[in-house]
C-alpha cells in the first residue's frame, strides 16, 4: 500500500477556477484509485471584506470587470472549461454572491468527521449549479446532511460564533504563506502548484509519486 501524501487544497466554494480545479482533480484521482492523497481544503475567502449578507451577483460582477463586456469576456473560458468537464453551471441563476465565512465553518467541521471533499461538491453544485445562497444555515444544513453529517448539530454550531476565528486565521496564515490566489495545491507541505491543472498534470505527478511505469 502506497504511503498518504498530504494534498492541501486552498479554495472557495465561488471560485470559478476552484470549481474547475477540482473537477480536473477529480479526473486525475478516478483515473488512478490507488492514488496516495490524503487531501484537506483549507479556508481561502476570495472576498473576505464581503458584507455578511452577500452582495447582489450582478453588481458584484460590474464591480469586479466594470461592465457587461468585461463580464462576458471574463466568464467565456470559464463556461469553455465547465462545459468541456461536462459541469453545466449555470451563472444566471446566481442572485447573490455570499461571504462564505459560514461554508468554510462547515468545510472545517466536516475535516473533523472525514467528509471535506462530499462537503465542497455540494456547496459548489449548489453555488454553481443550483443558484443557491450558500452563506443560508438551511442549505448548509442541507449540504452537510447529504454528506452524512448532523444537521441539528450543523445548525447550533452555526447560530453561535464557533471557529470563525479558527477560519480567519488559517486565511490569514495562508497570505503570509504567500497563497495570493485560489486554487493553491500543497504537495507534502511542500511543493506549490497554483491554478486550476489539466488532469493530465495531476496524472503525471501520481505516477511518479507512486513510481508507476
Amino acid at each position: 500500500m502506497t504511503a498518504q501524501i498530504r494534498l492541501d487544497i486552498f479554495a472557495d466554494p465561488v471560485c470559478p477556477w476552484c470549481l474547475i480545479g477540482k473537477a480536473e482533480l477529480d479526473r486525475a484521482l478516478e483515473s488512478r484509485p490507488n492514488h496516495p492523497f490524503a487531501i484537506t481544503w483549507q479556508p481561502y475567502r476570495l472576498d473576505p471584506q464581503l458584507p455578511q449578507a452577500g452582495m447582489d451577483y450582478v453588481a458584484y460582477m460590474k464591480m469586479k470587470f466594470t461592465d457587461e463586456k468585461g463580464i462576458l469576456a471574463a466568464m467565456k473560458p470559464v463556461m469553455e472549461a465547465s462545459e468541456r468537464l461536462g459541469l453545466w453551471i449555470n451563472p444566471s441563476l446566481i442572485e447573490r454572491v455570499p461571504n462564505t465565512l459560514n461554508a468554510h465553518r462547515l468545510l472545517y467541521w466536516a475535516g473533523l468527521e472525514g467528509a471535506q471533499t462530499p462537503v465542497m461538491s455540494g456547496l459548489m453544485r449548489a453555488h454553481w449549479r443550483e443558484g443557491k445562497n450558500i452563506s443560508n444555515p438551511d442549505v448548509l444544513v442541507a449540504i452537510g446532511e447529504s454528506a452524512g453529517m448532523d444537521g441539528t448539530m450543523i445548525r447550533r454550531l452555526l447560530a453561535t460564533t464557533e471557529d470563525r476565528d479558527e477560519i480567519a486565521s488559517r486565511e490569514i496564515h495562508a497570505r503570509q504563506r504567500g497563497i495570493s490566489s485560489v486554487p493553491t495545491f500543497i504537495v507534502a507541505d511542500t511543493h506549490v502548484v497554483s491554478g486550476a491543472q489539466p488532469a493530465a498534470l495531476w496524472q503525471n505527478v501520481i505516477d511518479e509519486l507512486t513510481g508507476a511505469a
